[in-house]
Formats: C-alpha cells, structure tokens, sequence
C-alpha cells in the first residue's frame, strides 16, 4: 500500500490531531494555560475532525464515501478556522471593548438556552483575546488556525483526488 494511499492520509491526520490535542492538554495540564471557551470549541471541532478522519481510515471507502468524509470533515475544519481567525480577530480589539469574562462552560451549558451559548462565546472576552503564549512568534490561535487551514487543504486533497 502506498504512503499516500486515502486510507494511510486519514489516519496520518488523525494521528495529527491527536498530537495537536496533546499539545493543547500540555498547554493546559502542564503550563497552566486555561483554555478560553473559544478555544474550548477549536478542541472540539478538531476532535470532531480526527474522529471523521479515523473512521474513514477504518473504513476505507471507495471514491465516493472518501469524498464524503473528507466533506464532513472539511466542514468541522472550516468551522475550527473559523473560530480560531474569531479570537485573532478579538486579539486585536482593545480590551475595554471586551466584555471582562464569561461564566464557565459548564454552567452556561447548565443555565443558558443552546442558541445564547453560542452568540455568547462567539462574540468572545477579553480571556479569549489574552495573548500569553507564543510559539515562533506565534498566539495559540494563530497555530490553531495554521493547522485548520492544513487540515482544510487535506480534505480538499481526499476530496478532489481521483484514486
């Protein structure tokens, strides 16, 4: 079998994204980085991403079930670069047109209506706009965003690829 055979790609991006989210739980676990309901959700469409990616590893399909893995898996890359190019964006805010902070996840999950939770940690806080980490000169966003858009041009690649 090929290195660059559909089945190997899926997995080598799964195992991507669990080296992405190893990294993320370093950050937190280890560094004491405490991720921002932004971020929160980048994991979660990351996770989403590799666990489309396994599945279509395990599976192996054919042309058209590779497209549509890649399909679905491209939306939740879209979806995680989208969030990550939002807290760039509220990076370069001024902080006092930032509401301070938000309540926790989880109790926004235990109090608020599904709709509210989004609209409020899509507008975001002045946690999720906080630069104070940087990897060559990097904010943690930034790298998200770098590897959504690699994980965007992967699905792109299984998608579009004729064998």
């Amino acid at each position: 079998m090929p290195l660059a055979s559909p089945r190997n790609l899926f997995a080598l991006a799964f195992l991507a994204c669990v080296a992405m989210m190893g990294a993320a739980l370093y950050l937190e676990h280890v560094l004491g980085q405490e991720p921002c309901p932004l971020c929160i959700v980048q994991r979660i469409l990351l996770i989403a991403f590799g666990l489309v990616c396994l599945l279509a590893a395990v599976h192996n399909p054919g042309r058209g079930g590779r497209m549509g893995y890649a399909g679905v898996a491209g939306l939740f890359a879209l979806g995680g670069a989208a969030t990550a190019g939002r807290q760039i964006w509220l990076q370069t805010v001024p902080a006092d047109q930032l509401p301070a902070c938000l309540p926790s996840l989880d109790y926004m999950l235990q109090a608020f209506p599904f709709q509210e939770i989004i609209r409020v940690v899509l507008h975001g806080s002045a946690d999720c706009a906080e630069v104070n980490w940087t990897l060559f000169g990097l904010s943690i966003p930034e790298l998200s965003l770098l590897g959504f858009v690699v994980c965007i041009g992967l699905a792109l690649y299984q998608g579009l690829r004729r064998s």
